[in-house]
């Protein structure tokens, strides 16, 4: 580990009144050292955002296109854990304990629209931890919502997550649009 970066984390990006909060399991040090959310070129995230229509125009990974999605979009960023790793194998129960609590007092003090939890991993733990239950083990929007914040979960847009294509991801945020465009 990079102890230079032993208090550094991505920043939340959360206000009230977001319609959509993304959810990722933690951000990894290279992220941190990028300084944005889905920063990887090979992560799938922006190629799936772009053809969903969940927005209507295609961004490109940048800061600029996260402070887009926040202040045009209303689309928030935050994590499950918020300590960063190298991978989510280095991530332990203790992590999970202390900050899938954290998460949730975030979550009802903003009130997003949808909370939207990027892998059921994410998911899992923060049910696990921050609700003290088990988790459904379904995509898409969930039986279980945080108050009035509707809980939505599409699989993690990682190029390690080969067992979802690129059309799988799209069509999962094709789904989340349509929930969110239902709220309107």
């Amino acid at each position: 580990m990079n102890t230079s970066h032993a208090n550094c984390t991505l920043p939340d990006h959360l206000q009230e009144e977001l319609e959509i909060v993304s959810i990722g399991l933690n951000p990894s040090w290279y992220l941190v050292e990028q300084g944005f959310y889905f920063a990887r070129p090979a992560n799938r995230f922006w190629k799936a955002l772009n053809a969903s229509g969940l927005i209507p125009e295609a961004l490109v990974l940048s800061p600029q296109a996260v402070e887009r999605l926040f202040r045009t979009y209303r689309i928030g960023f935050t994590d499950v854990v918020k300590r960063p790793s190298a991978g989510a194998s280095e991530l332990r129960i203790k992590d999970f304990k202390i900050w899938a609590p954290v998460l949730r007092g975030k979550l009802l003090r903003y009130r997003p629209g949808i909370a939207w939890f990027h892998g059921r991993l994410a998911y899992t733990h923060y049910l696990r931890y921050a609700e003290g239950v088990e988790s459904p083990k379904s995509w898409g929007k969930q039986p279980i919502s945080i108050r009035t914040t509707n809980v939505f979960v599409t699989p993690n847009p990682s190029p390690a997550n080969a067992a979802f294509s690129l059309s799988d991801l799209i069509g999962w945020y094709r789904a989340l649009k349509d929930l969110r465009d239902g709220m309107r």
